[in-house]
């Protein structure tokens, strides 16, 4: 009896969590919907609650190093206490609302190469956690997103990859501790002047912000620097702009008052 307690004590025969998700694409500021599905094992426990947590790869600078660290940047209780039975099978549905600046994994149906996402589960049993496997989620960008995405490719801008970085983006309103940063090659007409263009979405319900870096090409007797900009989208108008014009028109006008030339 006291080795049976002991293992009990250990998690051995406890609980198991399911989760399930009616449907893994979702976009800026969607939601997710799905079910939790937790099975007693072979003795009651008390539930002190079941949550999850949508979670991502993270880039954070220490001093002079860097590393990555997964991180859970937004999360929702979707019990209180409860007695769980052995054997008895308890299920949870939730609806999950997506921050507006979640970054995207997904463009034209690839994945963003260099970003994870995944939903997390947590169980907590008597003053212990237990955290399930990620479950996947693909995050979609907006229309106004993909209207702008569509329009450096179509000027000849190559994905190159993206990551999170932990910090803020100055004179923007940030409501998470990170930002993405999806980074290009630059077309022909650009390769002279710069090494790649990065950039940043910072969505809000009233707006999408943009955020454009570039990265200027250092010469023999000169260092790179970056040349920052960004400007704002109304979401009803984007379809009537034509953001290719729009773009080029920018970024060369940008470039031009920091120097860079193509």
């Amino acid at each position: 009896m006291v080795f049976k307690r002991m293992m009990q004590a250990l998690g051995v025969g406890g609980p198991s969590v399911d989760t399930v998700l009616t449907n893994p694409n979702t976009y800026p500021g969607g939601y997710l919907e799905g079910h939790v599905h937790v099975v007693g094992g072979d003795h009651a426990v008390d539930i002190e609650y079941v949550a999850i947590g949508l979670m991502t790869r993270v880039e954070v600078e220490s001093g002079d190093s860097e590393y990555q660290s997964n991180q859970e940047f937004h999360r929702q209780r979707l019990t209180g206490s409860f007695k769980l039975e052995p054997g008895v099978r308890h299920d949870v549905p939730f609806r999950f609302e997506v921050p507006w600046q979640t970054p995207i994994t997904e463009v034209y149906g690839q994945h963003l190469h260099g970003m994870t996402m995944g939903l997390a589960t947590e169980l907590e049993v008597a003053r212990a956690v237990d955290k399930s496997d990620l479950d996947t989620v693909a995050v979609h960008p907006l229309p106004a997103q993909e209207r702008i995405l569509n329009a450096l490719l179509q000027i000849g801008f190559r994905f190159s990859k993206a990551d999170v970085e932990q910090g803020r983006v100055y004179g923007v309103e940030q409501h998470l501790p990170f930002y993405q940063e999806i980074e290009f090659y630059p077309p022909p007409q650009y390769a002279g002047g710069i090494n790649q263009l990065e950039l940043t979405f910072l969505p809000t319900p009233q707006k999408l912000q943009v955020v454009l870096e570039l990265d200027k090409r250092g010469g023999v007797f000169t260092e790179g620097h970056d040349a920052f900009g960004s400007f704002d989208v109304d979401y009803a108008s984007a379809d009537q702009i034509d953001w290719v014009s729009r773009l080029d028109q920018w970024l060369r006008q940008s470039a031009s008052r920091r120097g860079l030339f193509f």
